[in-house]
């Protein structure tokens, strides 16, 4: 069982990865709250299509012949479809058509933005999915109906297809699109910090985000190293089952919580990062490893890159004696002279302000003081 330290936030030296484009500064404000370092990287940016042909088009098509049914996927894509209108001098005859047909919200923001318009939703399924939207269309039978679809961002996999194949004829309201972020330098830091473990976590609330940085990894050439990082040592955290499609396409096991919102998902962090970080007794302190930092009997120290290399190298095997040899490889940029180690640790043994939770062993190399009971159990395992 963890026990953290009252004064110490639970995810304070451990950094997070962000790639939103949108509301990532409500994210990153909620992440530092609770102590992480954020790494920000903009997988996307969001495209709104006021002056766009093609919403204008659909929306003219769609006030030329209305629809049976309408389907609102986003709030955000609702209201910019309205305020587009709005701005075309269309906004009234759009809202007077949708008062006339059956309305469905994805879920309680779009539903809200349906009623700040005015408007009235026909119904709004309770999981927020559009598997069920999809399942009460079929249910009622959509042969020969005419059902438009807000979409958001990127196509709904499956559920126009699935429609289309029952009889209906869909029709697609682009009202916004996800496009490469114009600088992709954040991107590639963050492609950067994963490979070298710089980061603890990478958090991602859309599913263009996830394949967005995919593609950019397999574009560099770095795809399948940095799946590695994912599926063994750095925690990615999704927030539904929707936006993890991507990474999961790739066998990448995620984090999600159970609701699908920004709070609930730093929540989850915040009780997953602890839990991954292993306590040990060394030399009658408690001490904890974290991504940039240790926990030295709930003291939180700052550890440079260098001294958490090498203490990551000697928890491997706590207790054991760990070659200078050895520690030189794992030590960044250090090159062949194993004189970098000696001082790599020496400036670890300051930063963890207890110089005996590391002992060196004379001719051999270096190893953490493991508690006497401890050592047995962990020789043993």
């Amino acid at each position: 069982m963890q026990v953290r330290h009252p004064d110490v936030l639970p995810l304070a030296g451990f950094t997070v990865g962000v790639t939103a484009a949108r509301r990532a500064d409500e994210l990153c404000a909620l992440l530092e709250r609770r102590g992480a370092v954020v790494m920000r990287a903009p997988a996307l940016r969001i495209v709104p299509l006021p002056d766009d042909t093609e919403l204008l088009a659909a929306t003219k098509r769609l006030l030329d012949r209305g629809p049976d049914v309408v389907v609102a996927t986003t709030a955000i894509g609702f209201r910019g479809w309205i305020e587009a209108a709005d701005g075309w001098g269309l906004g009234e005859a759009l809202l007077e058509r949708l008062r006339h047909v059956e309305l469905l919200a994805r879920g309680p923001k779009v539903r809200g933005a349906i009623r700040a318009a005015g408007l009235r939703e026909s119904w709004s399924p309770a999981s927020e999915s559009m598997a069920e939207v999809l399942d009460r269309l079929l249910d009622e039978g959509v042969v020969g109906r005419r059902v438009v679809v807000q979409l958001h961002g990127e196509p709904v996999p499956g559920f126009s297809e699935a429609l289309r194949a029952a009889g209906a004829e869909v029709v697609g309201v682009p009202v916004y699109r996800w496009m490469p972020p114009q600088d992709i330098g954040p991107l590639d830091r963050l492609i950067d910090a994963a490979l070298v473990r710089g980061l603890d976590a990478v958090t991602f609330t859309s599913a263009p985000a996830a394949a967005s940085l995919l593609d950019r990894a397999e574009r560099r050439g770095l795809r399948g190293e940095f799946l590695d990082a994912l599926r063994h040592d750095i925690l990615p955290a999704c927030v539904g089952p929707v936006t993890a499609l991507p990474l999961e396409a790739h066998d990448v096991p995620t984090a999600q919580p159970e609701r699908f919102r920004l709070g609930p998902l730093v929540q989850l962090l915040a009780a997953e990062l602890p839990q991954r970080a292993r306590p040990l007794p060394v030399a009658g302190r408690r001490l904890e490893i974290r991504g940039h930092a240790a926990l030295v009997d709930g003291e939180l120290r700052a550890v440079p890159p260098a001294g958490m290399a090498l203490l990551r190298a000697l928890a491997r095997r706590p207790g054991w004696v760990v070659s200078r040899a050895d520690l030189l490889r794992v030590l960044p940029g250090a090159g062949r002279d194993e004189h970098a180690v000696e001082t790599a640790m020496a400036r670890l043994r300051v930063a963890l302000g207890t110089p005996k939770l590391i002992q060196t062993v004379v001719k051999r190399g270096y190893r953490l003081a493991l508690d006497p009971a401890a050592d047995a159990k962990y020789a043993s395992a």
